[in-house]
């Protein structure tokens, strides 16, 4: 082997290395996807090759999660149109359109683009989306063709769900018809434009479910989708397109929306704790999600038994039926409307909004404006706000039948029913009674909670009463078995105890001392009313007992002079022996209570 052949094997191989090394994510025109091969995304987030879903031999084309395990397939390229073989293969045209061939080169798949190409390639990006391109421009506006804009079963983070209104492109979801079979189920979901635009879940041309419309914060039928700290997500409506699109917040989380098979919208997220998919939220999550199962002007309440009752000023239109559980044909006026004599419209509130395909709707529009729109138009059954936020704005009108109308115990929304005036009246009148018996009710109430009261707190005085006497009693007894029983008679005079004395002349504090005679010691206090007295401690020397000093506060008592200070009582509490004297400012007290014991 001479050197050139020798340097054109060594580049030949550094080149293959090259090509590998560089292209684990893209295919170009050169470069074929053949079934057994697969090319990841640069995070190593999503794989894209051949498969067989379930228990199929079928093989297809289809984007999944590596590092999932089972195998999870998030979009499908031919899914009408399955291989019966391993002898599919991916390749990129020179038009810039992906083609899945057969073992005869047989189309079973293509890309449509009507753009002019050059340098063409197709790369899975790290978000999950396919997308053809001219060499390296990566602007997603320039994009060829992008797998995101033909959703199959399920919504990632990224992509935009609704429609393009100039192209007339729709991206939607539609359910594989089984675990084994990825070929369009019976559910579709998606954003259906007729009036007010709004989500619809479809089995066939039927509705299952409606998510309802946006109405700034959120749709309508989902008070579930609040802010949270796992994704953000956005509604966008303009001239060019109207869609619905979320993110995570944390890009380590792996979240998928999926119309499943059997019909239900839910978002999943994969644990690696559990390795496996955990339900984040479902869309539809009782009876009441059932499209219009209350029929028309019927309100839905999972949790009132039966589910199902007639709006204010309506009745069943077959009670017979109603009485069985079979609500479909809903519910008739109790009495007609007659624009000419004047309607009215009731509020209701905290409700899901009825199906809004037969509106009309003015996005500058106030409340005030809108119902009086609505006034005017004999035709116009209900009006509301579109948008909730900053206190409402915009102004949506229904025309004919109401339907599909449930309540919410939270995030529900405002909406005003036409009524006829007679029964706004008598709806008046026996709201008007209601009130009158429930203030009846309540001054009822207030009054016996007063009577109550009062008489709670008479029993507490009585009480208190009661035992303070008892407490002075007790003194006395007490004393009077101290002294063997001597002086059995009740003084007539008050007596006061020995807390009040303390508080009255601050633990008889030096300070309040005002002078001692040969008996005790006299303090200056206050009792809590403000009457200011004198108390005179007799000593503990003094031999007088307990009778002797009964009968000298007797005498004492009976003595009633101009120039004698006035008695006010005395303290009997175990050796202790007290006279309380109406106190005399200047000194006075000197001579009166000391020339008295003298």
């Amino acid at each position: 082997m001479d050197a050139l052949t020798t340097v054109v094997l060594i580049f030949s191989y550094v080149f293959s290395l090259l090509r590998i090394s560089t292209a684990v994510d893209t295919i170009t025109v050169n470069q074929h996807i053949r079934d057994g091969e697969t090319i990841t995304s640069a995070g190593g987030t999503f794989e894209l090759g051949f498969f067989s879903p379930g228990d199929s031999k079928n093989r297809y084309l289809g984007i999944w999660y590596k590092k999932v395990a089972p195998r999870t397939v998030v979009w499908v390229a031919n899914r009408e149109s399955p291989l019966t073989d391993s002898s599919g293969v991916l390749k990129v045209t020179q038009q810039g359109i992906l083609v899945v061939i057969n073992g005869t080169n047989g189309i079973l798949w293509n890309s449509n683009s009507s753009r002019s190409s050059l340098d063409p390639n197709a790369q899975l990006l790290e978000s999950g989306n396919l997308v053809v391109r001219n060499g390296n421009d990566s602007e997603p506006e320039n994009f060829l063709w992008q797998s995101f804009d033909y959703p199959c079963h399920t919504l990632l983070p990224g992509m935009k769900f609704g429609r393009n209104r100039v192209t007339g492109l729709d991206r939607y979801l539609s359910s594989w018809k089984s675990a084994d079979d990825p070929s369009k189920g019976n559910f579709t979901y998606g954003i259906d434009l007729s009036g007010f635009p709004q989500l619809f879940l479809r089995n066939g041309l039927s509705v299952k479910f409606r998510a309802g419309p946006w109405n700034g914060v959120r749709y309508s039928g989902i008070p579930q989708l609040t802010n949270n700290s796992v994704y953000t997500f956005d509604y966008v409506s303009n001239e060019k397109e109207i869609y619905f699109i979320y993110s995570l917040v944390n890009s380590s989380v792996i979240m998928r929306l999926e119309l499943t098979p059997d019909g239900y919208s839910r978002r999943f997220t994969w644990t690696d704790q559990k390795n496996e998919w955990i339900i984040y939220s479902n869309s539809q999550r009782d009876d009441c999600d059932n499209y219009a199962i209350c029929g028309v002007y019927g309100i839905c309440k999972i949790d009132e038994s039966p589910k199902c009752e007639c709006m204010k000023g309506f009745r069943p239109k077959f009670q017979s039926n109603w009485d069985m559980a079979d609500w479909s044909n809903g519910c008739i006026q109790s009495t007609p409307l007659d624009c000419q004599k004047g309607d009215g419209f009731v509020k209701y509130s905290g409700v899901k909004l009825p199906d809004t395909r037969n509106t009309s709707f003015n996005e500058s529009m106030n409340l005030k404006e809108c119902a009086s729109l609505c006034l005017r138009n004999c035709s116009c059954t209900a009006y509301a706000n579109s948008d909730i936020r900053g206190g409402g704005s915009g102004c949506l009108l229904w025309f004919g039948e109401l339907i599909d109308i449930r309540d919410f115990t939270r995030n529900g929304q405002e909406f005003y029913v036409r009524m006829a005036a007679s029964e706004l009246e008598a709806s008046s009148s026996i709201k008007s009674s209601s009130k009158k018996k429930k203030e009846q009710v309540i001054v009822i109430s207030i009054s016996i909670t007063g009577i109550v009261l009062l008489s709670v707190v008479l029993t507490l005085y009585v009480l208190k009463k009661r035992k303070k006497q008892l407490k002075r009693k007790g003194y006395m007894d007490h004393n009077s078995r101290d002294e063997n029983n001597e002086g059995q008679a009740h003084l007539e005079l008050p007596l006061f105890d020995l807390d009040t004395l303390l508080n009255a002349t601050n633990n008889f504090s030096s300070y309040n001392k005002l002078g001692e005679g040969g008996f005790g010691p006299v303090y200056k206090g206050i009792l809590q009313e403000g009457q200011e007295i004198a108390v005179k401690m007799m000593s503990k020397t003094s031999r007088q007992g307990l009778k002797e000093f009964k009968n000298e506060v007797e005498s004492i008592a009976k003595l009633q002079h101009r120039n004698l200070v006035k008695l006010l009582g005395c303290c009997i509490h175990g050796r202790e022996r007290m006279l309380i004297y109406e106190y005399m400012p200047n000194k006075s007290l000197d001579f009166f209570i000391f020339g008295l014991t003298l």
